[in-house]
């Protein structure tokens, strides 16, 4: 099973797509690895800098329908290799976030009120996140300050987190 807590990488916008999170030219790559230094290289958004922000970070909390676009696995395959096994948002492209559980990885939704005050509380200030898969839930701190939230996924979900992703749930199984 993979990790699901670090320090949290905060990207303040919606519909964020497959080509921003690993842009389409590099999709001939013949190995996960080297989509890595890639990851988020062509996303447009205030204050981010890709070769600054993303190293050092395990958890991204963001806002709506994020990995709409194509739906190829080489989007959560590129935070894989840069450690980010996490994404938190509103809502999720529907294959970008089976891929994410596929991958053995976490995609996991929140309310959009709840995503606002974690930006409120958080954003802006060096924040890490522990996750409690067996309480379903998340702790958050900075500055002295926690929060626990509860979240929740289904039972094949959590069974392809346990697994390790869709491959080596199957091979257990069939």
């Amino acid at each position: 099973m993979k990790e699901f807590n670090g320090k949290v990488l905060f990207l303040d916008r919606s519909d964020i797509n497959t080509d921003e999170i690993i842009p389409a030219k590099y999709l001939t790559e013949i190995t996960k690895e080297a989509l890595t230094p890639f990851l988020l290289e062509d996303l447009k958004l205030d204050q981010f800098n890709p070769d600054e922000d993303i190293s050092g970070k395990n958890v991204v909390i963001t806002r709506s329908n994020f990995g709409c676009g194509s739906s190829r696995e080489h989007a959560p395959w590129a935070f894989e290799m840069n450690g980010i096994n996490l994404v938190i948002a509103e809502s999720f492209a529907r294959i970008f976030r089976q891929n994410m559980f596929n991958c053995g990885m976490m995609a996991v939704e929140l309310p959009p009120q709840t995503i606002d005050s974690i930006f409120l509380k958080f954003s802006g200030r060096e924040t890490f996140l522990e996750t409690d898969l067996k309480n379903s839930s998340f702790i958050i701190k900075s500055d002295g300050k926690t929060e626990e939230i509860k979240f929740s996924i289904s039972d094949f979900d959590r069974s392809l987190i346990m697994a390790g992703g869709w491959v080596d749930f199957a091979d257990k199984r069939y």
